[in-house]
């Protein structure tokens, strides 16, 4: 359960432990099976970083000229980026994720961003320096939405982009994060355990004094090849 981000799951835990099957370091039995599982925790790792943080705002920083074609160097353009813009707005830390995209174009690379904070057009442009900024609040949403239903559309976006990277073999660079965000903001964990899932979600709904707004159970989907399992949000 991450109450900062309004999200949890789980799943059926035996009280007998089966003996995994040994696999090779690097190797998987269904290589494409464990890129998608992958994936899918990467995006629900920034998913939940970005909600938790309140990410409303986002962005995009492209190059001017012939681009960027250099995975390395870009990382080293948003990290002094990052810096540039933090120090201009006082120096105090601020919550912030990034993930990087190739151009259809074959202009290189680009970098979508997202903050929870109002920062002025022309801080962003000076900051970057290098090309052309892009950057809008995500509103337009129904009467009634938070925040944090902002911030869960950002992360939709941005997470829509690294579960690219590990469907498509050819834009991985090794030893390169596929994205990242600020330290020290990451949403703290709370561990729940119950008889059922309705247990767990009655505890996780007073834990956060509401009940959900989405609820998925693995008994929906035909053949689920793991236990059991459930994942729900609060709030809107």
């Amino acid at each position: 359960m991450y109450p900062e981000a309004g999200e949890g799951g789980g799943s059926f835990r035996s009280s007998i432990r089966r003996a995994p099957s040994y696999v090779s370091r690097g190797f998987a039995k269904d290589p494409e099976r464990s890129a998608a599982s992958a994936g899918q925790r990467a995006s629900a790792t920034l998913r939940r970083y970005c909600s938790a943080n309140r990410l409303n705002r986002l962005g995009t920083l492209t190059f001017r000229g012939s681009g960027c074609h250099d995975p390395e160097l870009l990382r080293l353009y948003l990290a002094e980026f990052f810096r540039s813009l933090r120090s201009s707005l006082g120096g105090k830390a601020f919550p912030y994720a990034w993930v990087p995209e190739w151009h259809k174009t074959g202009h290189g690379l680009h970098a979508h961003f997202a903050v929870g904070r109002f920062i002025h057009r022309s801080l962003i442009e000076a900051a970057w320096g290098r090309g052309y900024v892009h950057i809008k609040l995500l509103g337009g949403l129904p009467v009634g939405s938070s925040n944090l239903s902002e911030a869960r559309i950002a992360a939709g976006y941005l997470s829509k982009y690294v579960a690219k990277s590990f469907a498509d073999p050819s834009v991985r660079v090794l030893g390169l994060h596929r994205y990242d965000v600020a330290q020290n903001f990451r949403p703290r964990p709370v561990a729940l355990s119950g008889i059922s899932s309705e247990d767990v979600l009655s505890q996780a709904s007073m834990l956060l004094d509401s009940q959900p707004s989405v609820e998925w159970s693995s008994s929906s989907v035909e053949d689920w090849p793991g236990p059991p399992s459930i994942w729900a949000q609060w709030g809107r």
